[in-house]
């Protein structure tokens, strides 16, 4: 897990635009990442199902292109973060850090029709279970592409609610 980081950073400021990568980005605790559509509250999930914060694993891509042949382009997962080095059930009920900012793991992010609608044809089965988390920002702080990972101890261990 000391080989853990975050490798991609993604927003965009409207839901259905293309996201942008950025090699920094602030996280505001309680509300999201600076300029990101959900923070905003112009994603297509703002106001029901959102997430302050996505993530996603680059080996769940990597395998999705190699088990499916369905290549994602730059940020077309539509995720915020690209991590790289550790598996997201790791961080299932726990608190973890990038640099000074602190996330929390909230719950799975699965794929849905509206990203296959964004993208291609199999992007959302090629994805399945590998579609990454949704976080919650418990403590601010600027993440830059390349921080490591630290999974923090005493994360507030909980059972998650059922989706419906």
């Amino acid at each position: 897990m000391s080989d853990a980081f975050l490798e991609a950073i993604f927003i965009t400021a409207h839901a259905g635009a293309g996201m942008q990568r950025v090699h920094e980005v602030e996280a505001l605790a309680g509300r999201g990442l600076a300029g990101d559509r959900y923070l905003l509250g112009t994603g297509y999930y703002s106001g029901h199902n959102a997430c302050q914060v996505t993530l996603i694993e680059a080996e769940a891509l990597e395998r999705m292109e190699a088990g499916f042949g369905v290549q994602v382009s730059q940020g077309e997962h539509r995720r915020n973060l690209v991590t790289r080095g550790i598996a997201h059930a790791e961080l299932r009920g726990r608190r973890f850090s990038f640099g000074e900012a602190v996330l929390e793991y909230e719950r799975p992010r699965p794929p849905c029709a509206y990203l296959e609608r964004l993208t291609q044809p199999r992007m959302t089965r090629a994805l399945g279970e590998g579609a990454g988390l949704c976080a919650r920002i418990i403590q601010g702080g600027i993440l830059h592409e390349g921080d490591p990972i630290r999974v923090l101890s005493g994360g507030a261990l909980r059972p998650f609610p059922r989706l419906p």
